[in-house]
């Protein structure tokens, strides 16, 4: 996916009338956030939040096979750092999801996209053992963090809110940090 593409498909996600959500009735008391300042979440930054949390959400029922299915040492530590690195990032994605009031229902989980790693995924590692399931985990984890960069360069690109650009700043940091210690 290009980055033009990619940021038109996170520009478009948040399905709307613009990159602002219409604030809640009672917020007319409140000043709104300004563009640019914590608490105002544009369009990017809105889809960035949901496909992240889809993304971490569906790859965390795979690193929990790899205690039982994996064979090297060294792949069951790493899913185990990665399922622990990813619950703290999903509270920081969910943190700013429910401040940024999204629905409850993510439309972006389950969506077939490069990264995401899907139910029927999931079924078949349950299947496969030793080697050839750490190699299904390795190839998995290679497309969500590739995928996870080139999101957070989007939002680092298009998004407003600062707390927002700042946690994908860190996801590119960390997925480039894994994906060379993939090889």
């Amino acid at each position: 996916m290009t980055a033009w593409a990619l940021t038109a498909a996170l520009g478009t996600a948040a399905c709307g009338s613009g990159d602002t959500p219409a604030p809640p009735a009672s917020a007319a008391a409140t000043p709104a956030p300004s563009a640019g300042g914590a608490g105002f979440f544009g369009g990017t930054d809105l889809a960035w939040v949901e496909i992240n949390i889809a993304m971490d959400e569906e790859l965390l029922p795979l690193l929990a096979l790899a205690p039982a299915n994996g064979s090297s040492p060294q792949v069951k530590a790493l899913a185990a750092e990665l399922t622990t690195f990813h619950q703290d990032e999903l509270t920081q994605l969910r943190a700013l999801h429910d401040e940024a009031k999204l629905p409850s229902e993510n439309p972006h989980k389950g969506m077939p996209m490069p990264g995401m790693v899907t139910p029927e995924q999931v079924t078949a590692a349950t299947k496969v053992r030793g080697a050839a399931f750490d190699k299904l985990l390795t190839e998995a984890l290679k497309a969500h963090f590739e995928q996870g960069v080139n999101l957070a360069g989007s939002e680092g690109k298009a998004g407003l809110e600062p707390r927002t650009k700042e946690l994908a700043v860190k996801v590119i940091s960390t997925r480039q940090k894994y994906l060379k210690d993939l090889g």
